[in-house]
C-alpha cells in the first residue's frame, strides 16, 4: 500500500521560507514522478511543481523563481523549498505520486498525501 506523508507546513510571515517534505512508502520511489499541489479556500486544487523520475522539473508560473522541488531517492522523499512567501501562497499543500508523469502533472495521480497547511500571514 502506497503512503505519502507530508510535513513541514506551518505559519510564516510574508517574505519568509518553509521547506515541505513528502515521505513515500510502499512503492519503488525512484520510478515515480512526484508533484506538489495546493488548494486554497474556495479554489480548485492546482499544481505547484512537479519532478520526473529522471529529475526534470515543472513549475507553475506563480511560483517560478521562488519555489524549488527536489527529490532524494535514497530517502524516498520529495521536497518543496518555498522562499519569498506571499499571502497568496496560503493553502493546503498536497504531495502526489504516480509512475505515469502525465497523470501527476495532469492532476490525476494514483496517490495523494493527506496535506499540510501553509499559512503566510503577519
Amino acid at each position: 500500500q502506497v503512503q505519502l506523508v507530508e510535513s513541514g507546513g506551518g505559519l510564516v510571515q510574508p517574505g519568509g521560507s518553509l521547506k515541505l517534505s513528502c515521505a513515500a512508502s510502499g512503492t519503488i520511489f525512484s520510478l515515480n514522478a512526484m508533484a506538489w499541489y495546493r488548494q486554497a479556500p474556495g479554489k480548485q486544487r492546482a499544481m505547484v511543481a512537479g519532478i520526473s523520475s529522471g529529475g526534470s522539473t515543472n513549475y507553475a508560473d506563480s511560483v517560478k523563481g521562488r519555489f524549488t522541488i527536489s527529490r532524494d531517492n535514497a530517502k524516498n522523499t520529495v521536497y518543496l523549498q518555498m522562499n519569498s512567501l506571499k499571502s497568496e501562497d496560503t493553502a493546503v499543500y498536497y504531495c502526489a505520486s504516480d509512475q505515469r508523469i502525465w497523470k501527476v502533472l495532469g492532476g490525476n495521480p494514483a496517490y495523494w498525501g493527506q496535506g499540510t497547511q501553509v499559512t503566510v500571514s503577519s
